[in-house]
């Protein structure tokens, strides 16, 4: 589904994104599909990270609403409040969700956290740096319930 980049052990997704609200607008209105704030980015599969982290240039190019803020930490242990914005639609291959994500520094790299992945239910290959559906369920996640 996707492929790996430079740097070890690093896996890389592309994704298209897509205000929610802009997109619940047009489907409703029958509007145009130029109305849909979206963006095509590529970001770094993060097992260690639950949420999605978007840079604020792409938020703000969404045009997502601040939501609130969260304490998130860093690899480094660091803790610092950031802005929670959303609702966005995001889209990794044939799979979709809507979620709400971490604004993080302009032009930083997207972080694409455990929320994610359990949501579409995809697997990160660190070997292979690929990430893909469980052989399980190649079409469309299949979600747990217990």
């Amino acid at each position: 589904m996707d492929r790996g980049v430079e740097g070890v052990g690093e896996i890389v997704a592309s994704m298209k994104l897509e205000n929610t609200v802009d997109r619940g607008i047009a489907n409703a209105a029958a509007h145009d599909e130029a109305t849909v704030r979206s963006a095509t980015v590529t970001g770094i599969v993060d097992t260690g990270a639950v949420l999605l982290m978007l840079p604020e240039n792409v938020v703000s190019q969404l045009g997502l609403s601040k939501l609130g803020d969260a304490v998130v930490r860093y690899a480094d242990e660091r803790q610092e409040s950031r802005p929670v914005a959303g609702p966005v639609t995001l889209h990794i291959g044939n799979r979709s969700m809507s979620t709400d994500c971490i604004v993080g520094p302009p032009f930083s790299e997207p972080l694409i956290g455990q929320i994610v992945l359990e949501r579409l239910d995809l697997v990160a290959d660190c070997n292979r740096r690929t990430l893909g559906p469980r052989p399980e369920s190649p079409d469309k996640p299949l979600l747990k319930l217990k």
